[in-house]
């Protein structure tokens, strides 16, 4: 039926656990999977990951996206399974559903297959909803897993 899967992933657990579902669907329909990172291309003020914060560059900031969706797509090549192969694309934009679309434009795709995070209540209203902000701008197929 669908030809060419675009798959965002993000390296969370409810992304990983998706792409079994993803397999089965590429597998069934002799599909070609493509995984899209989205990564914002603006530096933050200051990285915190230790009790010293410190500033970076915007180059060491696209190093950091850059090794970090390439183990994101490991990952998620490996969830995939050997009887799928997966190409990656990683997307830099400031709008995470601009960057979804994006994505699906440059491969090609005929689906787009995410998953929701299902957040509700003050979690929805303060977070947004990246797969209803994609349902509501694409021109594709959006199948949404839960």
């Amino acid at each position: 039926m669908f030809k060419h899967l675009l798959v965002p992933v993000d390296g969370s657990d409810v992304s990983k656990n998706s792409l079994k579902k993803v397999a089965e669907l590429a597998k069934a329909d002799g599909a070609a999977v493509t995984l899209v990172y989205v990564s914002d291309p603006l530096p933050p003020l200051v990285y915190s990951d230790s009790t010293m914060g410190y500033g970076v560059s915007a180059k060491e900031h696209k190093a950091a996206c850059d090794a970090y969706a390439k183990d994101v797509f490991k990952k998620a090549a490996t969830a995939l399974g050997s009887g799928v192969k997966a190409n990656s694309l990683h997307i830099a934009n400031t709008n995470l559903s601009e960057g979804i679309l994006d994505g699906a434009k440059k491969a090609k795709a005929d689906m787009i297959v995410m998953v929701s995070h299902k957040r509700t209540g003050i979690k929805g209203v303060l977070l947004g909803s990246e797969t209803h902000k994609v349902i509501v701008h694409s021109k594709l197929p959006v199948l949404v897993l839960g």
